[in-house]
């Protein structure tokens, strides 16, 4: 029997303001036995999204009843050489705070690219290195630094543009929804989750029917997370088999779920 009633895959995009409607953010959701569709915005705006109004909509999915699982493809942390170069407890909510204090980019004007140049924010004062890697991006081996701007394939942008809204999230929804895996490994019944995804690693051959590289990112999360719940192998996924220093890692590094 399924876990979840709703399977839900966002492709993020960094792009612009938090503000702007982007044809890069898509989202499609999925329920137990039927296939996933694309959501359009609450707005009646069409399929562009703002960040903004994305994650005010999640919130209200997140915390309206049945469990809902959400994959989401940025980082959701940084590599601890990061916390080291720092000087930061190895704590994902005060990350989250002090990487807000320094990349305002939830601001409704602000966009990641001023926070770079030094228009806004103090990128000089919390930046890393695109050499550094999580152990969840070793793992995968073709995923790349959160910190590597500027090359196809990048997820730096979104990364640095979804993480105060993670915050936001996390701020508002308490103890309701389970924020995988920095909450623990062990999702308790019943709980909304939220997980990083990679996309790229739960393609499986099928056809696009249309669909944009963007919509058919996110069409592949929410059908992946569905399938897995429905087949059982899910659980396993959610807990991976980590040695206990590899777990205590992704507690502040954060995983991708589906890597082994």
């Amino acid at each position: 029997m399924p876990s979840f009633s709703q399977y839900i895959g966002i492709d993020y995009s960094g792009a612009e303001a938090p503000t702007s409607r982007l044809k890069g953010l898509q989202v499609y959701m999925a329920s137990p036995g039927a296939e996933p569709v694309k959501v359009g915005t609450p707005a009646g705006r069409g399929w562009k999204w703002t960040r903004k109004e994305l994650a005010g909509w999640l919130l209200e999915r997140l915390l309206a009843g049945g469990p809902v699982l959400v994959g989401i493809d940025h980082g959701f942390s940084f590599p601890m050489a990061y916390f080291e170069r720092h000087g930061l407890a190895a704590d994902w909510p005060a990350f989250l705070d002090d990487f807000r204090e320094h990349w305002p980019t939830d601001d409704d004007h602000t966009c990641v690219d001023f926070v770079r140049d030094g228009i806004d924010g103090n990128a000089a004062a919390r930046s890393g290195d695109a050499r550094w890697r999580r152990l969840t991006e070793l793992r995968v081996g073709s995923a790349k630094s959160v910190f590597h701007f500027d090359v196809p394939g990048s997820v730096a942008k979104s990364t640095h543009a979804g993480l105060p809204w993670l915050r936001y999230l996390h701020q508002k929804a308490g103890g309701r929804v389970h924020f995988w895996p920095f909450d623990g490994f062990e999702v308790p019944a019943g709980r909304s989750v939220l997980a990083e995804v990679y996309p790229r690693i739960l393609l499986d051959g099928s056809p696009r029917d249309g669909r944009s590289d963007h919509e058919h990112d996110a069409w592949t999360v929410a059908r992946w997370l569905k399938a897995a719940d429905e087949s059982g192998v899910l659980a396993g996924h959610l807990a991976p088999a980590l040695t206990a220093e590899e777990k205590r890692l992704a507690g502040v590094e954060g995983w991708i779920l589906g890597v082994a």
